[in-house]
């Protein structure tokens, strides 16, 4: 064989869609950050809504997705981010947006000893134990007297009113401080956002990523080839914790109000960000996309009808589980192949550079 046609091949993981969505993203992204410039202050609550809930939806999907670790307990690491930034507010006088690290630090924090416990189980037993450990976090935050103890309590006005960024809005906009703080907390929930896909796929295009792939689809055979399937789980759910209660904390700042039976609550955190990721697509980082949208527009238009609300979510949820087992998202890629967040590496043929073909021929 002429060394001339010798085949040159290089390793890519993005595709022809990928590109394209990469272009159409960086142009919503700008969009988003503009938005308050030219919505109103319903649309923009409606907005961080939406980024809260594909957050929340991400980490979940790293969780079980990924990690093959179904956590019925998320509600644990938002509601402790929340009261560790109303603490850090009321108690040192600290500022909201200041806080939102420390928060997210101080739930990390409690999911090292909550992990200790709960990877001693597994399947629905690990499910379970997520979720009692956050039962026990709701009734030991309701003990904090300081906090307004189980009727919970309110941010002091002044902390939300002069909290970095506000007034820069407030002269930028010429909007309300009330009009501005939702504007502050719309951006930084955007930021939050882009950070949490941005690390994901990160991860899941990194040797971690594909040790975690391995210990989610056959944890004995991964330990076998030497990946430490408890370190990688390990970090996966303390990292999730943080990011939960940065999320948490962004959330209280917006509500201004906490009670422990909201922060806690398993149906708005965790119930629902399961179905938006079950709906969407489970092991995919395009699904939750998809599911916040649709549970968006549902609640929008059935939220009013109480039970039967939950009833609706409830059968969409199983239709879907029924027909499109990989979730809406993985119904369309299974029959296009169109992959917006590819992870899968691929040999692709390239042909040798003048230079290259000039070496070779010399």
């Amino acid at each position: 064989m002429n060394s001339s046609q010798q085949t040159h091949w290089k390793v890519e993981t993005r595709t022809r869609s990928s590109v394209i969505f990469a272009f159409f993203a960086t142009a919503v992204l700008i969009l988003g950050f503009a938005a308050p410039l030219f919505v109103s202050r319903g649309v923009i609550q409606d907005l961080f809504f939406i980024l809260t809930m594909l957050i929340l939806a991400q980490n979940w999907n790293l969780l079980a997705g990924y990690a093959g670790l179904v956590s019925v307990g998320q509600q644990a690491f938002v509601g402790a981010g929340a009261y560790g930034m109303f603490a850090l507010v009321v108690l040192t006088g600290m500022d909201p947006v200041a806080s939102l690290l420390a928060a997210g630090v101080f739930a990390a924090i409690l999911a090292i000893p909550t992990a200790f416990f709960v990877f001693r189980l597994d399947g629905a037993y690990f499910a379970i134990g997520t979720w009692v450990i956050a039962e026990v976090f709701r009734l030991v935050f309701a003990q904090w007297k300081t906090l307004g103890g189980g009727t919970g309590a309110s941010l002091p006005r002044d902390a939300t009113k002069d909290m970095i960024g506000v007034s820069w809005i407030k002269d930028l906009l010429d909007a309300k401080t009330s009009a501005a703080a939702d504007i502050m907390t719309y951006w930084l929930a955007l930021i939050l956002a882009l950070a949490t896909i941005a690390f994901i796929y990160r991860l899941l295009r990194s040797k971690s990523g594909i040790g975690l792939a391995a210990v989610r689809d056959n944890p004995e055979a991964a330990r076998s080839l030497g990946v430490d399937a408890s370190r990688v789980k390990t970090i996966v759910y303390i990292a999730t914790a943080f990011t939960t209660g940065v999320l948490g904390a962004l959330v209280y700042i917006q509500k201004s109000r906490i009670s422990p039976d909201a922060a806690f609550s398993v149906t708005d955190w965790t119930a629902y960000v399961i179905f938006i990721v079950v709906i969407g697509g489970i092991g995919t980082l395009e699904g939750p996309f998809i599911g916040v949208l649709i549970f968006f527009v549902l609640q929008k238009l059935f939220a009013d009808y109480g039970s039967w609300y939950l009833l609706i979510l409830g059968l969409i949820g199983i239709a879907v589980m029924l027909f499109a087992p990989k979730g809406l998202w993985g119904l369309f890629t299974d029959r296009t192949g169109i992959q917006f967040f590819p992870i899968r590496r691929r040999l692709v043929e390239v042909a040798p550079t003048q230079k290259n073909s000039e070496e070779i021929n010399g």
